[in-house]
């Protein structure tokens, strides 16, 4: 349950809220959920370590709230309207997907809406929850949808009680945090798991987010923590730098007097994100990341309160540019004539993504497990292709709803196949016939993709039993065609463990795509080990460069 928070008072000069007021509220969702980010990326049913609910959902707000950054207007559902279509345009995942269209249906529902009073908000997340709904193919139970549906039952009830927006609001917040805990209670896996959903999760943060800041609660709170200078991870995750982290910033100071954390949290915030503080013999290391502009701005606060030692300052972006100019050299991705069939492909790692361009895609975006791309980004990949026809293969579960996004926002004819693995999209590839018909060839290609089995090989975060398996906390484990199946104690284990799972022997081509962090003498051991035990199979060894999963395995 979440802490108890001081009730809004009813007060008679309180006045509707208007769009400036709307976007304080969406601002003050950011920073809460941001706070409880990393709370949310750990309520993963399954062990693995993608759990990117949290990141997914920040991202997607990150992008609604900077869509309205520099708005004056004053008219909430012209405000509304443009939130939404940030969210839309940011959305990553299927849970940043769904919150994209919570946000759409929310600012359907206030179009020619002035001022948002009590019986206009309880409408929009009625209408919120209506699109929702529709968006899902099949909506599942014990999930935000569920969150959703009962934040607006609790309104509709609402406004029986009050017309006062903010009264509303404050029980739409309890109803979400109710409805949360009750998630396990609807959805088995998530009760075998031992955690609530997720996304409801984020849901439910979102909405406290702007009651809080109205009740005028702290919202990063979270924030105000201190660790050893040796337990500071300064490593940079390219896949979670945010718009406007464009410098890190690290600063190593002793303070002239004993240091106030929470002002200090309060002062950086006011700067930077990604803010983390150590401490060590008197020695305190600040860590930020911050717009161009701002770069130095840390520094000079920082001396404001002791004596620096050492700074330290990165340009995250040049870093970036590097890495994907890199990576693109390799690519040598194929042009495409007007008229033709140009395929979009998202690849988790360079060495797929280089397979996948050897099978002829006219362009990869970058993602997968850990680093969904958003809708925005698969759009941009293919708006100036010189075609109207692409096909789009996601590759992963988590990426096909922006990737249906992205084709419902684009006047270009789009199809996304609906392969939810690496080696289903390889499959589908050999479908493609540039000059083919359209629709024969994602015809072929969604066949295609039942003529293969994924394995997934990676290492559990937790402990956990689910369908039967019991995993122990750092054991290597297995997914085979996206259920767990298997946790034992090495990587050959595992692997072997898949082959027999999967009856490898009734097939004819197994694919290792080794992980960025195999060893590859290991890479060539467990190979052996399946050539040995299944003479028969041709077995191929490719370099994957996935993060993560430190096999991915196609058995067709």
């Amino acid at each position: 349950m979440s802490k108890e928070t001081t009730p809004v008072q009813a007060s008679p000069t309180r006045k509707p809220i208007n769009g400036l007021q709307l976007k304080e509220l969406a601002s003050a969702s950011l920073t809460w959920l941001r706070t409880n980010q990393q709370t949310v990326n750990a309520l993963n049913v399954f062990p693995v370590p993608d759990g990117d609910t949290g990141t997914n959902m920040v991202l997607t707000m990150q992008s609604a709230v900077d869509e309205i950054a520099n708005s004056p207007e004053l008219h909430v559902g012209k405000m509304a309207h443009a939130l939404a279509h940030g969210a839309l345009m940011g959305a990553r995942g299927n849970s940043g997907v769904i919150l994209s269209q919570l946000w759409r249906g929310f600012s359907r529902a206030l179009d020619g809406q002035a001022v948002l009073d009590a019986p206009s908000l309880a409408r929009a997340f009625d209408e919120a929850r209506l699109t929702a709904y529709k968006g899902v193919v099949r909506p599942v139970e014990g999930t935000i949808l569920t969150v959703a549906k009962d934040m607006a039952l609790a309104a509709q009830s609402a406004i029986e009680k009050t017309q006062d927006p903010y009264e509303l609001l404050e029980i739409v917040v309890k109803a979400a945090d109710v409805s949360v805990q009750h998630t396990p209670e609807l959805l088995k896996v998530l009760k075998e798991a031992g955690v609530v959903d997720s996304g409801g999760k984020g849901l439910f943060f979102i909405i406290e987010g702007m009651l809080r800041y109205l009740q005028g609660l702290p919202l990063d709170v979270a924030l105000t923590t201190i660790q050893p200078l040796a337990a500071m991870q300064m490593d940079q995750s390219w896949d979670v730098i945010e718009p406007g982290q464009d410098f890190e910033v690290v600063v190593d100071f002793r303070p002239h007097t004993p240091l106030d954390l929470q002002s200090f949290y309060y002062e950086l915030e006011k700067i930077g994100t990604s803010i983390q503080v150590g401490e060590g013999d008197g020695i305190y290391r600040m860590h930020i990341h911050v717009p161009t502009e701002s770069r130095y701005e840390p520094i000079d606060y920082t001396m404001t309160l002791g004596t620096i030692t050492k700074v330290h300052m990165e340009n995250l972006l040049a870093q970036m540019e590097e890495i994907e100019q890199a990576k693109k050299s390799s690519w040598n991705l194929n042009p495409v004539e007007p008229g033709q069939i140009a395929v979009v492909t998202v690849a988790p790692g360079a060495g797929i993504a280089r397979v996948f361009a050897s099978l002829g895609v006219a362009a990869i975006v970058e993602g997968g497990q850990t680093m969904n791309p958003s809708t925005q980004e698969i759009i941009n990949a293919f708006e100036n292709l010189p075609t109207d026809k692409v096909i789009i293969l996601p590759n992963n579960k988590n990426i096909f709803m922006a990737a249906e996004a992205a084709k419902g926002v684009t006047v270009k004819n789009v199809a996304v196949i609906p392969c939810r693995t690496v080696p289903q999209g390889l499959a589908a590839m050999l479908r493609l016939i540039p000059d083919g018909d359209f629709d024969s060839v994602v015809e072929d290609m969604i066949s295609a993709i039942n003529d293969v089995e994924t394995g997934e090989v990676t290492i559990a975060t937790r402990s956990v039993e689910i369908d039967g398996v019991q995993v122990k906390e750092g054991e290597i484990i297995v997914l085979h065609n996206g259920k767990l199946v298997l946790s034992t104690d090495t990587l050959e284990k595992a692997c072997l463990g898949l082959m027999e799972i999967a009856h490898a022997e009734y097939f004819e081509l197994v694919t290792l795509f080794s992980g960025a962090d195999t060893p590859q003498p290991e890479v060539i051991r467990i190979a052996d080990a399946i050539r040995s035990t299944y003479p028969e199979l041709e077995v191929e060894v490719q370099e994957g460069g996935q993060p993560h999963y430190q096999f991915i395995i196609s058995i067709e």
